[in-house]
């Protein structure tokens, strides 16, 4: 009977043979990444594949912070380093990577992200550096290409919203070699102009087509600008460094000329309405005004000596008139108790008596004489009737 060997010792034997080549303990392999799966230890799984086979793959988690820079997913390009070793117990072999770089259009990315990542932690995309576009714009700067679809673009939205905006152009390269140095160029430019804000934009396209835009000297160049800039490259979904660091970023060329420039007509409501608005508040304002220099007057009035005066005289004749009714009514109760006290002399009077046929006599000095003792022959005499009086001498005392 021919000699066997058991799974476990041909899985064995086979891990030694991938052990002992030089050539597989460190590979480079590129393909397109499939079944992604990050699990929960930390340990990526995934498969590595090409129109001609498929080779598994792990990268434990103790290597994923240093060798992996991007989210991997299925679909992505990538170049896997590492090598290739055999699970004996499952008897299949894959490559444990060390490092995972996208390939071609992915390193592309990866350096955007790189470069992305280390602005970001610069601070060149915080929001306290980001200088407010101006409300009422009259001269915009345009950094693009002299030719092409975003010129004429930004020229025919700007001119529709305010006929007499000023636009003024530096020409640059958008893509290729020397792109991005003529881009600085163009902004610098304008830097030294009097617009008021610089756009700088281009058209879709793919991210070869933007890759200026993402160069680090145009990043600087917009964040180090003194005048407030508006990215419009490519389209809505295409993102670039200089729309990171820019201070507004505008999905179309035709988006930033609607942002930078005010609709003149809609100016002109608002300039008339607001004249209006003014017009009324400052009739109200001299209203309240008027109001207040009366109130002032008559406070002032009521203030004055001559007022205070004339309420002292007011005052007075007020008095006067009640010390007056108060003398009548004085007067009248003392005339009444007079007539009271007359009517009673009266009837205690001697005139009364006399009025009866009685008389009364007094000597030249008004004494009543009450006994003959009093007088003497030729003495004269006044006698007092209820008439009248008349004088007498006396002829004889008896």
């Amino acid at each position: 009977m021919k000699k066997s060997y058991t799974v476990s010792q041909v899985n064995h034997y086979i891990a030694n043979l991938f052990h002992t080549d030089f050539l597989l303990k460190r590979v480079n392999v590129s393909g397109e990444v499939s079944n992604v799966k990050y699990h929960s230890s930390g340990h990526i799984y995934f498969n590595l594949k090409d129109s001609g086979g498929v080779l598994k793959g792990l990268m434990f988690s103790s290597r994923k912070n240093l060798g992996l820079t991007f989210p991997m997913k299925d679909g992505d390009q990538v170049v896997v380093s590492g090598s290739i070793c055999v699970y004996e117990k499952m008897g299949d072999y894959r490559i444990l990577a060390d490092t995972i770089q996208l390939d071609g259009v992915g390193l592309l990315y990866e350096k955007y992200l790189l470069l992305k990542n280390e602005l970001e932690e610069s601070g060149y995309f915080s929001p306290e550096y980001k200088r407010p576009i101006p409300k009422y714009v009259t001269k915009i700067g345009v950094v693009t290409a002299k030719t092409g679809a975003v010129i004429h673009d930004i020229y025919n939205v700007a001119k529709r919203r305010n006929p007499y905006i000023q636009i003024l152009l530096a020409p640059c390269k958008v893509q290729g070699e020397g792109a991005a140095e003529t881009i600085v160029q163009g902004i610098q430019r304008l830097e030294n102009t009097d617009c008021q804000v610089i756009i700088v934009g281009r058209g879709g396209g793919s991210i070869e087509d933007l890759w200026a835009f993402n160069e680090r000297i145009v990043a600087e160049a917009i964040f180090n600008c003194e005048k407030p800039v508006i990215s419009a490259v490519g389209h809505d979904t295409d993102f670039t460094i200089a729309d990171f660091v820019s201070d507004q970023r505008a999905p179309t060329p035709s988006a930033a000329a609607e942002l930078a420039v005010f609709e003149y007509e809609k100016f002109l409501d608002h300039l008339a309405r607001t004249e209006e608005q003014l017009q009324g508040q400052m009739v109200s304002k001299i209203n309240r005004s008027y109001q207040d220099v009366a109130f002032l007057e008559q406070r002032l009035k009521a203030l004055s000596p001559l007022s205070r005066l004339s309420k002292q005289k007011e005052r007075l004749k007020y008095l006067g008139e009640s010390l007056k009714k108060a003398m009548d009514v004085k007067l009248a109760t003392r005339k009444k108790e007079l007539e009271i006290s007359a009517n009673h002399l009266h009837d205690l009077s001697p005139l009364k008596k006399i009025g009866k046929g009685f008389a009364y006599i007094s000597d030249q000095g008004n004494q009543a004489i009450k006994t003959i003792k009093q007088v003497k022959e030729k003495d004269l005499v006044k006698v007092q009737l209820s008439d009248g009086q008349f004088d007498a001498r006396i002829l004889e005392v008896r």
